[in-house]
């Protein structure tokens, strides 16, 4: 099987090697997240995960397409659209130095930076970043109350390869702003991204270049066309509010000029590109934590010097290359040298601390999942608060049935965020799921409560049914509520909790990761339920306490 593979791939590289047009192999990493170490893909299959070879199978196959690089009429580039290091421990606990190492060994050409980049703060970054032998770029970072661009990064470069003169850009998510604490990018704005790109990529097309590419930390919407038809269907929908920053399916329609974008953020693959219909700007996006690599063939026609096709080069997989380590046998000095460093930031990670009876997954309906009730409950029962919660997407793994070790997890809950409690009135508490029910927004995982929700209801007005420890949600009772000190920030549109007085606040030492720790060595065999702690029912009338609430 891996020589099939593994042949099949090297013979769609060869045949196009008689091709007229000039080749350009571009070769894309994004969201990382510190995955270049080996690891079992649990996601695939939880039962029999296959190995995924990480930073030495990614080599393995970085190198064989370089090998079909000819002077003058093929070339290659290797770049990452950020997110490279809080994930994985070999990621955090070397504060990202090791992967900018593995990086540096195999000679990235670019990177752009990524909203995770600072979740250790600026200072730590500006160092890791100062160990990369390559371009960081960002054009839209900036020094706090200034529009200098911060000296850590670069707007573009521009560089020759096959006889073009190639533009390439980078862009930062401003949505890094709501998702970042504040302190940790204080010295920092994000100015918007669409205007800096066009700003940029006129200033790059003035300088004689043939093919403008973007590295931009932004994703493309998890289903693009019917996202692109609502968008811009006739007559052009208008945004109601817009809370968060442009995605790379509108920045590939709304900014000019754009050849090709490789875009993250999402950590949802694709396949093909996404074309645009009007600009005909190439999206490229690959999926996270170093489990593929995203290669497509550019086809250039040697007299126009433009974009005459493109060509996917992966077998079933059409542009991402998954990255079996069975296929792809990883790079003997690379994948020692991850190795090393591996060991030496997991030291103590694969000590057991409990048993799950059940794999504890992220399949769930609605706002729960399994995982994310374990964990909330982990919260409630170490500060002994009636109600607590979390945001969607801040629980990152699952536990699978058997021994937990502390890497267990670490994947579960990579970043290093702490526990807080506050303590306020029924009215602020319901505020905060309304929030979270709002518009389009999802809601919360939760423990500690059962609500109803009613979306077809105006927003701040859709929970029909509100119970807190089994008892009626009452409006001037003092609940005590366990959350993140992430979302105390005000983080993930949850402003409203930076009204909190300090007074009101209760912070722990205790890291949340080390809470769910406790909990687990505390209740082992640990197991979860799917219950009616959260339910959606659009026909469901309002319970009489709240109608006699909204009508005080």
């Amino acid at each position: 099987m891996k020589v099939k593979i593994i042949f099949g791939i090297l013979l769609i590289l060869s045949s196009l090697l008689i091709a007229e047009d000039l080749l350009l192999d571009i070769m894309f990493t994004n969201d990382i997240h510190g995955g270049i170490d080996r690891y079992p893909a649990t996601f695939m299959n939880p039962d029999f995960p296959p190995i995924l070879g990480g930073g030495g199978s990614a080599a393995t196959y970085i190198k064989s397409v370089r090998a079909f690089s000819k002077a003058g009429t093929r070339d290659n580039l290797l770049i990452d659209a950020g997110d490279f290091f809080q994930g994985h421990p070999i990621g955090t606990m070397s504060e990202g130095r090791s992967v900018i190492t593995y990086m540096n060994m195999i000679e990235y050409d670019f990177m752009a930076i990524g909203n995770h980049e600072f979740d250790l703060g600026e200072d730590v970054l500006i160092k890791t970043l100062e160990m990369a032998e390559f371009p960081i770029l960002s054009c839209n970072i900036v020094k706090k109350g200034t529009n200098e661009l911060v000296d850590y990064a670069e707007p573009y470069k521009i560089i020759e390869k096959l006889g073009l003169r190639i533009g390439v850009i980078g862009v930062t998510t401003i949505d890094t702003e709501q998702m970042s604490f504040p302190d940790n990018i204080k010295n920092v704005d994000f100015l918007p991204a669409k205007e800096q790109l066009q700003k940029y990529v006129d200033i790059v097309r003035e300088q004689n270049v043939n093919l403008i590419i973007v590295i931009a930390h932004m994703g493309l919407p998890y289903d693009p066309q019917p996202a692109y038809d609502s968008r811009y269907s006739s007559p052009k929908k208008e945004i109601e509010e817009r809370r968060w920053g442009y995605d790379a399916q509108e920045i590939a329609h709304e900014v000019e000029g754009i050849d090709i974008m490789f875009g993250g953020h999402m950590h949802k693959g694709f396949a093909q590109p996404w074309e645009d219909p009007d600009t005909h700007t190439l999206v490229f996006q690959g999926y996270a934590y170093g489990s593929n690599v995203g290669h497509v063939i550019i086809k250039l026609d040697k007299e126009t010097k433009t974009i005459s096709g493109y060509e996917a080069p992966a077998i079933n997989e059409g542009v991402l290359v998954t990255l079996f380590e069975d296929e792809f046998i990883p790079d003997e000095v690379i994948g020692d040298t991850i190795l090393v460093m591996q060991k030496i930031a997991e030291a103590g990670m694969d000590v057991i601390i409990g048993e799950a009876s059940m794999n504890i997954t992220k399949m769930g309906t609605g706002t729960q999942n399994l995982i994310g009730n374990l964990v909330c409950e982990a919260m409630k029962d170490y500060t002994e608060a009636d109600f607590s919660f979390m945001n969607l997407g801040g629980i990152r793994d699952e536990l699978l049935a058997g021994q937990i070790s502390y890497r267990n997890v670490f994947s579960v809950m990579p970043f290093d965020n702490q526990i807080a409690l506050i303590e306020v009135d029924g009215r602020f508490l319901k505020e905060i799921i309304e929030t979270r029910v709002s518009g389009s927004r999802h809601g919360l995982r939760t423990a500690g409560i059962k609500v109803i929700i009613n979306r077809k209801r105006e927003n701040f007005n859709r929970i029909s049914n509100l119970l807190i420890g089994g008892e009626p949600w009452q409006a001037d009772k003092i609940y005590k509520i366990a959350t993140s000190d992430f979302l105390l920030q005000g983080n993930a549109g949850l402003a409203l909790l930076t009204k909190v007085p300090e007074s009101k606040i209760t912070r722990y030492e205790q890291g949340l990761r080390d809470v769910i720790v406790e909990y687990i060595k505390n209740n082992s065999p640990v197991s979860a339920v799917i219950d009616d702690r959260w339910r959606r029912d659009d026909s469901s009338p309002i319970d009489p306490s709240l109608k006699k609430e909204l009508e005080e």
